[in-house]
């Protein structure tokens, strides 16, 4: 009996993630709470089983035990397999030496073992901050068709924006031609997705050859990809025009969230073609008591609501007292509200405890920055947090 996989997937997931703030800064960015029930994580490991491909390696380093804790044995993505399933993949030591992973490139190179493991012909790279639904199969059959060595996911973005992404021109084939890693002046609005399909050979090569070089960075955008593109490799471009959200920064996580909301939202978390799998332990239904006013929001398991809550995100066991309002906020699990309370345009961690008559935030418009509130950090009674302040110790009189 043959035992290989065609294809295995590789989630970088072991950035810092610091434009979060303090929401990274006691765990990864991919276990970052989002949508109210779900961590960001969810989204890659949920594409992978959703695209048939049941085995992903989870290359893990800053803070990452929460995010360890959470993945545990993959069962929740129905990633546990005794052959294959999901693998958690720290930096570690080595016979002669140890690394931190210094750069994607790197931390892909240091785990090729774990890849000719599976004796797989193809490797999937994902990056683990991003929101999205993808079929992984349907760009794996492209890359077949057009005899590439490598296939990068592409997606249009606005000129004023292509500065911040690698940035690709293509023929008319959609074989790429060029490719440069946040150019200045881009030439084209084909932004990589940061998700690479490789012939697994070939990658082994480059990943080689890159290492044996000691003046570069090891990374894909910066070395590897220019390099294939240099070298004339069939490099292609798949382009993808559904939602992709990254949600790196503090603003751009709280505009993901709020493409969760309204009648019709831009990005679709009850599609029963595509379900997003998530490790939610079981809980209480959400309570909403006589008096209490809910508008255009989300609100988990285990929630109490006796206030009002108004275009906002709750993860679960949160609570919200009566006369308190929250509006235009992302409310992570377990945290209280107590009575009298208003609450704007914030982003509110886990375990957070806001005493009665405070203030956090300001009403959103334009300019008006996200107040962020860290894990742990207890408001004090009649607080004031002005707006986009980042707490992360306690505020009490």
């Amino acid at each position: 009996m043959i035992r290989k996989k065609e294809c295995v997937a590789m989630l970088l997931a072991g950035g810092q993630g610091s434009r979060l703030y303090a929401l990274t800064h006691r765990l990864a960015k991919p276990a970052v709470t989002f949508g109210a029930k779900y961590r960001i994580i969810d989204f890659p490991l949920s594409n992978c089983v959703n695209s048939g491909i049941d085995t992903v390696g989870v290359l893990t380093q800053y803070q990452p035990l929460i995010l360890n804790e959470y993945i545990g044995n993959g069962q929740p993505w129905d990633l546990d397999r005794n052959f294959g399933g999901v693998h958690i993949l720290p930096p570690y030591q080595g016979k002669y030496k140890t690394d931190w992973y210094r750069g994607t490139a790197n931390a892909i190179y240091q785990n090729i073992h774990f890849l000719k493991r599976y004796d797989s012909d193809y490797v999937l790279i994902l990056s683990g901050d991003h929101i999205y639904k993808m079929d992984y199969s349907k760009m794996l059959q492209y890359h077949k068709q057009n005899k590439a060595v490598l296939t990068i996911a592409v997606i249009d973005v606005p000129l004023s924006e292509a500065s911040r992404f690698g940035i690709m021109n293509t023929d008319d084939s959609g074989k790429i031609i060029s490719f440069e890693e946040k150019p200045k002046h881009p030439k084209s609005t084909k932004a990589s997705m940061g998700i690479y399909i490789f012939n697994a050979g070939v990658l082994y090569r480059y990943l080689e050859d890159d290492e044996a070089n000691p003046f570069s960075a090891h990374d894909f955008g910066k070395n590897i990809i220019p390099k294939m593109v240099e070298d004339g490799q069939p490099v292609y471009a798949y382009s993808f025009a559904g939602y992709w959200k990254d949600v790196g920064t503090i603003p751009s996580l709280w505009e993901a969230n709020a493409d969760l909301l309204g009648e019709n939202p831009a990005f679709n978390l009850y599609d029963p073609d595509w379900r997003i799998y998530s490790r939610n332990f079981a809980l209480p239904p959400q309570f909403i008591a006589r008096g209490a006013q809910i508008k255009n929001s989300i609100i988990t398991e285990g929630c109490y609501i006796e206030g009002t809550v108004i275009n906002s995100l709750l993860s679960n066991n949160v609570y919200i007292a009566a006369g308190s309002v929250v509006k235009d906020s992302i409310i992570f699990a377990d945290t209280k509200i107590e009575s009298g309370t208003a609450i704007n345009y914030s982003i509110i961690d886990e375990f957070v405890k806001v005493k009665k008559n405070s203030i956090i935030g300001a009403e959103k418009g334009d300019n008006v920055p996200i107040t962020v509130i860290a894990d742990n950090v207890t408001i004090g009674e009649d607080m004031i947090v002005p707006a986009g302040e980042i707490i992360e110790r306690d505020i009490v009189l």
